[in-house]
């Protein structure tokens, strides 16, 4: 069994900027340059031979590159408390689209997924329990202003995650040009 996302990678000089906003908040377990990116859709555990007719759906997404921009910061978490850190994406109609198409991929492939909203942002950190709400809300305050200029979105890719005690490793098992 393979854990499978598509994701859009993210540049080395907007992962770097990015990067030097990741400090000021104890609690945060912040993301690495090698871990940033814009999930498309996330699968979940599949099966080697479903993967491989995922892999072969999502080569016929047709291609078209197109520019994102994020913009903003927040967190995800309820009532009680903040979980995660991310920056915004710009609404895109052509991200959305793209999104969809990995999904109807995975139907075609015969891949269940969970049924999520697309809420395409970039996560930033992970917060521990004992993490300071007011910190959290000075954090957002201070880096809410964040808006890169356009990224260039020329392809995607079919990643693999491996969970271990010191966090998530991403492997590029396939990639898509747009």
């Amino acid at each position: 069994m393979l854990r499978l996302f598509t994701a859009l990678p993210i540049p080395f000089d907007v992962a770097e900027t990015l990067g030097r906003r990741q400090a000021g908040l104890p609690g945060a377990k912040w993301r690495s340059a090698e871990q940033l990116h814009i999930t498309l859709a996330f699968y979940g555990e599949v099966e080697e031979r479903r993967a491989d007719d995922l892999a072969a759906e999502l080569a016929r997404i047709p291609p078209g590159a197109f520019e994102i921009e994020l913009k903003g910061v927040g967190a995800f978490g309820d009532a009680h408390r903040s979980h995660t850190l991310w920056a915004g994406v710009e609404p895109c109609e052509r991200l959305t689209v793209l999104a969809g198409r990995c999904k109807a991929a995975a139907e075609r492939a015969g891949v269940r997924m969970e049924p999520r909203l697309y809420r395409p942002h970039l996560t930033l950190a992970y917060l521990k329990t004992q993490t300071n709400p007011d910190r959290i809300g000075a954090w957002i305050t201070g880096h809410n202003l964040l808006h890169s200029p356009p990224i260039r979105v020329d392809r995607f890719g079919l990643y693999s995650s491996l969970l271990s005690d010191g966090g998530s490793h991403y492997e590029l098992e396939r990639e898509y040009p747009l």
